[in-house]
């Protein structure tokens, strides 16, 4: 019988102006109240001849991070994947906005 595969997540969202596409294998919303949290990180294997230097970019911005908290109001979209592909960040150029959201209780009165 085959071992069952653990699912791969590709996760895009917003931050500081960009658009991120990540692959992940942990996605749960977090503790924090408005967050997702995001672990183990899947990048492209180093022994590939060509080098993405957009994937590089964020090998080297996530190096050591074991857990990332994105923002609900961030998240564009959480697909399941069969395989990992290649993480990028791409510069929106001002055409992405975030949509405004008040993820916060309406004050009691």
């Amino acid at each position: 019988m085959k071992k069952a595969q653990q699912p791969i997540y590709r996760v895009i969202f917003l931050n500081q102006g960009s658009v991120y596409e990540m692959y992940v294998k942990q996605i749960y919303q977090s503790e924090l109240y408005g967050f997702i949290e995001v672990e183990e990180f899947v990048f492209g294997e180093r022994s590939q001849v060509v080098v993405d230097p957009s994937e590089e970019k964020l090998k080297a911005e996530f190096d050591g991070v074991l857990r990332s908290f994105i923002p609900v109001g961030a998240i564009i979209r959480i697909d399941e994947v069969k395989q990992e592909g290649v993480a990028k960040v791409v510069n929106s150029g001002g055409k992405v906005t975030p949509f405004p959201i008040n993820i916060s209780p309406p004050p009691k009165r």
